[in-house]
């Protein structure tokens, strides 16, 4: 017994405060803390920072987005009552400030999107550990990194418990624990959920975890032509409609893509909390599919109703309404013989085609996680009520949001909301 107790003191590590998650939301509380004089520890299971956060740039980092800050918030939805301080302290302008003050510039996009002006994540995250490593505050202290490193859950003494990569056992004793471990989409890149179980287990209340900004199999699933021929390719130039059974609708054009289980795509991912909630819901959600959103019904008949001669259906549809490719192939999925050479009912589906959603695809698979930790067991700074000075931020709190700059926008305000509660019990205490 005396030799465990001497191994545990042996492995111990004592700080002031501990930042559990090096993503984008632990790393802004660590910044702000660091520059207010406070030694900080960043843990993190990955042998580098920032992984999600370098994907999310690859194609282009999305930072933020432009529009006015009143209608910004709304894109919260239920959460955004409990975000409002929050972003209204430290929003989209607030957030190209400080990319800007790490030495990068950043534009406004056509879309309203805000990205870097040269779209990349990595020298805005080299400029960031660069100022973490290094700050130029007077009195800023440098952050500690500490890679490697599993989050496990506290002892009974209530020291944090780490694993590392060789197996073996760390305790970290904190003045004050800040949670910042991500959703549980991307589990390769560290967002794997497996705080779930430690924080259930502390008898903190936690919403289920599930997917956002996510892709949906198409009940009873894609016919072997249509999966092999059209698997990857984007529906371009289309809108789609759907309505819950409690009356809540969603409209919008845009392009999404053929998945060989289903659709994916932005334009399904902005609909994807209603369709996610009314599959749990119902066991299904269907939504409205509008091939021509640019052209009546009315229009697309009197097209269709233009003798064809010896043309064959496809060519017909390609020469009077320009439909060709996965466009007209979904057609020959979805409609029966009768309904494609009945011109009224073929219009009907070309501007309103029902596709049948069965299940939203797996976690790991979607872009954010909605659940977490539950509002109503946190503070106002954030700190769980169940564990006092352990504070959470990020996508471990119950929020979710569409893409476009607003995902890491909420990430940064919740990350610099929860390092100034942290000052403050630090103050306090």
């Amino acid at each position: 017994m005396l030799a465990m107790v001497n191994e545990d003191k042996k492995n111990m590590l004592e700080v002031d405060v501990a930042v559990v998650g090096a993503g984008p939301a632990g790393l802004m509380a660590a910044q702000l803390l660091s520059t207010h004089g406070v030694a900080v520890h960043v843990f993190d299971a990955m042998p580098s920072v920032g992984r999600k956060f370098l994907l999310a740039g690859k194609g282009g980092l999305n930072l933020t987005h432009a529009e006015p800050l009143d209608a910004f918030i709304t894109r919260y939805g239920t959460a955004s009552a409990a975000l409002e301080p929050l972003l209204r302290a430290f929003g989209p302008q607030q957030l190209r400030d400080w990319a800007l003050d790490l030495g990068v510039e950043t534009f406004v996009g056509t879309s309203q999107r805000v990205f870097p002006t040269d779209m990349k994540a990595a020298p805005l995250l080299r400029s960031w550990l660069a100022r973490l490593r290094h700050p130029t505050e007077q009195g800023g202290v440098p952050v500690q990194f500490h890679m490697r490193q599993r989050w496990l859950g506290w002892t009974d003494d209530g020291a944090l418990r780490f694993q590392g990569e060789d197996g073996g056992h760390q305790h970290v004793k904190a003045r004050a624990v800040l949670l910042a471990l991500g959703g549980g989409s991307w589990a390769r890149l560290g967002s794997d959920g497996a705080w779930v179980a430690p924080l259930a287990q502390a008898g903190v209340a936690l919403a289920p975890l599930q997917p956002s900004n996510c892709g949906f199999e198409v009940a009873g699933g894609w016919t072997p032509l249509f999966r092999d021929k059209f698997a990857g390719q984007a529906f371009k130039s289309v809108a789609i409609r759907c309505t819950d059974s409690l009356g809540h609708s969603f409209a919008r054009k845009g392009e999404f893509v053929a998945t060989a289980h289903g659709i994916e795509g932005s334009l399904i991912y902005a609909a994807s909390s209603l369709l996610r909630d009314e599959i749990a819901r119902s066991g299904s959600a269907t939504l409205l599919l509008d091939l021509l959103p640019d052209f009546s019904e009315a229009r697309v008949l009197q097209e269709l109703a233009h003798p064809r001669g010896s043309r064959s259906l496809s060519s017909h549809l390609k020469s009077r309404l320009h439909l060709e490719g996965i466009k007209t192939a979904l057609l020959y999925e979805l409609l029966s013989k009768a309904q494609l050479v009945d011109p009224a009912q073929l219009a009907a589906a070309i501007k309103a085609m029902p596709i049948r959603l069965a299940a939203t695809r797996p976690l790991d698979e979607a872009i954010s996680t909605a659940g977490g930790v539950r509002w109503d067991v946190v503070t106002p700074q954030l700190m769980l009520q169940a564990k006092p000075g352990v504070f959470v931020a990020g996508e471990m709190l119950d929020w979710e949001a569409p893409t476009g700059g607003y995902l890491l926008t909420a990430c940064m305000a919740t990350g610099w909301h929860a390092g100034q509660g942290v000052r403050a019990f630090l103050q306090a205490k």
